[in-house]
């Protein structure tokens, strides 16, 4: 991977799987990061106290990115202690797994605030200071259900689609200013919902994808890392599965 020495990272949503992975490969990658949290601040602290172990600089910060105001205020807190952020990793969603005729009107606007709104207004925020610089990355995390369908997931799989679109119209709107949106759409992974949801094998989901296995946040923080890079500098509005290859196939059984 090309260095991110020096640059400075916010990811939302880090203190647990998926997200704390990407934090911890940004910070092996040479970034310094901050370690947005709504809930886990045990956790987020932990990855903050590592990631200042390895001789970055960190900082874990509570914002609920579903309300714009804790988002520009967590956006002034960094910009005057770190002097600016170069990289978004737009991370922190819920994804439900609930009957279509079960959805009601606050866990719709829960699941499309913090997924969707959420990133939209993360973006601006950051996007704002990037355009002053004349540079910056946004990565958006999405999933397959973006574009794949499933049951159960019919608020999440809307938000991801969504997020799908906001990525390639912010990848338009923002190149202007030398800043490249992208986003990495993971498949199964491992993380803490597969000890906690009976609906989640993890060696029954793994049989069924090409690769063998599930995934591991630092599969999907690998890629993240590209986009986070230089090496992406001529890549923008793109959305790239990771996911084993389950979304090559017609059906799984």
């Amino acid at each position: 991977m090309l260095s991110l020495e020096g640059k400075t990272a916010l990811v939302t949503g880090a203190g647990v799987g998926i997200g704390r992975g990407i934090a911890l490969q940004l910070a092996a990658e040479g970034a310094n990061v901050i370690v947005n949290y709504r809930s886990s601040a045990a956790q987020a602290a932990e990855v903050a106290e590592r990631i200042s172990a390895a001789g970055r600089k960190a900082l874990a910060i509570r914002a609920d990115v579903s309300k714009v105001g804790d988002i520009r205020d967590m956006v002034d807190r960094i910009e005057a202690e770190f002097g600016g952020i170069d990289i978004l990793v737009n991370n922190s969603a819920i994804d439900p797994t609930v009957d279509f005729f079960e959805v009601t009107e606050e866990l719709w606007d829960r699941v499309i605030d913090t997924n969707l709104k959420g990133t939209f207004f993360c973006t601006q925020a950051c996007a704002k200071r990037m355009a002053e610089r004349g540079q910056g990355k946004i990565v958006n995390i999405s999933s397959v259900h973006g574009n794949l369908t499933m049951p159960l997931y019919s608020a999440y799989a809307a938000s991801k689609g969504g997020m799908n679109a906001l990525t390639r119209q912010l990848a338009l709107d923002l190149a202007p200013f030398n800043i490249q949106v992208n986003a990495v759409a993971p498949g199964a992974t491992e993380v803490e919902k597969f000890t906690v949801n009976p609906l989640h094998d993890k060696e029954a989901i793994g049989q069924q994808i090409p690769m063998g296995r599930i995934g591991y946040p630092e599969d999907v923080a690998k890629v993240v890392s590209f986009f986070a890079s230089p090496g992406s500098d001529f890549v923008t509005g793109q959305v790239v599965t990771v996911d084993g290859g389950s979304s090559t196939r017609f059906f799984l059984r």
